[in-house]
């Protein structure tokens, strides 16, 4: 990867980013010397981050499933920097796990797919019509080989996060020729707070199908984030990333 001076003067939304894997990646391009926007809901969690970082970072309450929320919160960071170069939808939650389709309650149904597939799809429509003017910007939606293979026990998180793909690849096409790319990365389990938060149980089931036998990192997670939303990756769109230690078989 280029040198740090090729993120001088870039600005990145991460969605989720006061905590898990979105702060891991927030901290990763604050080093690079990207100005981070990091959007959460976590009151607490966002005063934890703003005493974390310096100047490069600005801080913006955002129910992502929430079309008011999401224009608002888009509206000040363009405002405060005017532009967004990069966007990565981490916000994300697992909803209630280990239960069958048949015990699923609607209501948890519906926020999970909310949070994670609609969330997704209001951020990239806010950010879209600035990155269309400036013919460049980078989209990676955090998606899951949940996504991709269904877990057992997770029919809604499986299904919003396979939503999130399909949005990668349709997105990826529809604007394949304006210098803006959009991608997904399907991690298997990385060890954050949501993880540590789900059952034994349900733990076990997807790591025992990881050929590595072991959890992700999250700077692991960060790493490949930054190479799919750097200026180097022009020609990749579309595409959904992997991050499962083997487990994905396509």
């Amino acid at each position: 990867m280029a040198d740090s001076t090729a993120w001088q003067g870039q600005t990145a939304i991460v969605t989720g980013g006061a905590a898990g894997l979105g702060l891991a990646l927030a901290a990763h391009l604050y080093e690079l010397g990207v100005h981070v926007a990091v959007f959460d809901r976590s009151t607490e969690a966002l005063d934890r981050v703003a005493g974390r970082f310096g100047n490069g970072c600005s801080i913006y309450h955002t129910d992502v499933a929430s079309e008011e929320s999401v224009k608002r919160s888009v509206a000040a960071v363009l405002e405060c920097t005017g532009q967004i170069d990069i966007l990565v939808n981490c916000a994300g939650v697992a909803g209630k796990t280990n239960v069958r389709s048949h015990e699923i309650e609607v209501a948890d149904f519906d926020v999970v797919m909310n949070v994670n597939a609609r969330g997704s799809m209001l951020m990239a429509r806010a950010v879209l019509p600035s990155m269309l003017e400036r013919n460049y910007g980078r989209i990676l939606h955090v998606a899951s080989i949940a996504g991709k293979e269904g877990n057992a026990g997770m029919l809604a998180y499986s299904m919003s996060k396979a939503a999130v793909i399909a949005m990668a690849k349709v997105q990826g096409k529809e604007y394949a020729e304006t210098g803006i790319t959009v991608n997904a990365i399907a991690p298997a389990v990385i060890r954050t707070e949501m993880v540590a938060a789900l059952p034994d149980a349900q733990v076990k089931y997807m790591t025992d199908k990881i050929p590595m036998r072991r959890c992700g990192l999250p700077e692991e997670f960060a790493a490949l984030c930054a190479f799919i939303v750097s200026r180097e990756a022009s020609f990749t769109t579309g595409f959904t990333f992997d991050l499962t230690g083997g487990r994905a078989t396509y």
